[in-house]
């Protein structure tokens, strides 16, 4: 994990890294590559939870990224995007696959429509400093 991640999840509670297994399975999610910062995130913390800045951010573990997308139906109501987390408060954050490189989305998971995406950000990294300095409203 860079040090400028590592260094915006000081009170963040972190778990260990996902295992080889689970990260090559990534590799097998159709039309998904995830960017190298957040398959480095994963490599050494797989998920957490926790404060960065006012925001409250839950990431979830490599191997809970493919059934948590599928039960959120994203395919079926966003399709292009894919889920790796929350805010813990009705709004799940994802990468948007339709462009390269991957944009961060802000979208809610009652009435997820692309419609109601919201760029965040324009990469994992940029998603978590943006949230250091947030006052409450990633919008």
């Amino acid at each position: 994990m860079n040090a400028s991640i590592r260094r915006l999840l000081v009170d963040f509670t972190l778990e260990p890294g996902a295992s080889p297994k689970n990260l090559q399975y990534l590799n097998t999610i159709e039309g998904v590559d995830l960017p190298n910062d957040y398959r480095s995130f994963l490599e050494e913390a797989n998920g957490g939870e926790g404060f960065i800045g006012a925001e409250y951010l839950i990431l979830w573990k490599a191997e809970e990224l493919e059934q948590f997308n599928r039960e959120y139906e994203v395919e079926t109501y966003a399709p292009g995007l894919f889920l790796f987390g929350s805010n813990g408060g009705g709004e799940g954050f994802g990468f948007d696959t339709r462009s390269t490189p991957y944009k961060v989305v802000q979208v809610p998971f009652i009435g997820m429509e692309l419609k109601y995406a919201s760029h965040v950000a324009d990469s994992f990294l940029d998603l978590l400093e943006k949230m250091s300095r947030s006052d409450g409203s990633l919008l």
